[in-house]
């Protein structure tokens, strides 16, 4: 049968019959989001799509997500603890950068077998990470030297939080606060959600960075995690800040309010009187 007698069996206008898309495939964008989600393999779409719109792309988050799925690009979920049912009121903090500092270890080993562990420091209100220390063997004057040289250039914070850890319940560590006037505050045995920010630190440091990483000595480490640290600190956009990265969330704080209106003695500038600071509703 002709195409024109079928079309006309079937009511059908031969100029539909015949069309043929011209829309483009999109295989530059595909191949740009595959190049991203191979250099950053734990993000999804969502950070996916913020990274191709800082370089100038701009589409639809949808369309980020449909190709994103097409590409079979979906992060494979990995098994977590079991978590905790309940609601949790939040740990009232005053919103303003250097007021609560977070800190905690996270373990793992080099490729000879050898086991580190890294010292990780949060500021609990921009979410920047201050310090990711990794070594060996990490006592409790080493916590010592390490929050004297973030406190001569940060500033004292009003709070450090931490677990029970020998090493943050040693003499040098409880002499030191003495010593300085910073309040040291111990969560609950068995309860580290207390400290959730830091613990979720160390969740995305786990999964962006130990996991996929092969140390092969100390000093590979050291460099490693310092460049991913720097990375997360002024590259990695963080949903809970409104997708923005955590310095530039930290130096739009600053401006918020003039030197005149900050607290005696601080470098830093209040925005707010509870720790409900972040915009966690807010997506592209």
């Amino acid at each position: 049968m002709s195409e024109r007698r079928a079309c006309r069996v079937i009511d059908a206008d031969r100029k539909s019959v015949r069309y043929r898309s011209v829309r483009d495939d999109g295989a530059g964008l595909r191949a740009k989001l595959r190049e991203l989600a191979n250099q950053r393999r734990r993000f999804g779409y969502r950070r996916l799509h913020i990274l191709l719109r800082r370089e100038g792309i701009m589409i639809n988050r949808k369309k980020t997500q449909r190709l994103y799925r097409e590409e079979g690009l979906a992060v494979r979920r990995r098994c977590s603890r079991k978590r905790a049912v309940g609601t949790r009121a939040p740990a009232p903090v005053l919103a303003m950068p250097n007021q609560r500092w977070s800190l905690d270890f996270v373990h793992d080993q080099l490729a000879s077998g050898r086991r580190f562990r890294v010292l990780s420091v949060v500021d609990d209100v921009t979410g920047e990470c201050l310090a990711a220390v990794p070594d060996t063997s990490i006592s409790g004057h080493r916590v010592v030297r390490e929050r004297t040289r973030l406190i001569g250039g940060r500033g004292k914070p009003g709070m450090i939080v931490s677990d029970n850890g020998t090493e943050l319940t040693s003499n040098a560590v409880l002499a030191w606060c003495g010593e300085i006037g910073v309040e040291w505050h111990y969560i609950a045995p068995g309860k580290p959600m207390q400290n959730g920010y830091v613990e979720s630190f160390n969740g995305r440091m786990r999964d962006e960075l130990l996991n996929e990483t092969l140390f092969m000595s100390m000093a590979h480490a050291r460099v490693e995690i310092a460049a991913w640290m720097e990375d997360y600190n002024r590259e990695r956009p963080h949903s809970s800040l409104g997708y923005e990265t955590p310095a530039a969330f930290a130096a739009k704080l600053d401006k918020q309010w003039p030197a005149s209106l900050r607290p005696a003695g601080s470098a830093t500038q209040p925005i707010a009187s509870t720790a409900l600071m972040r915009n966690n509703a807010a997506r592209l």
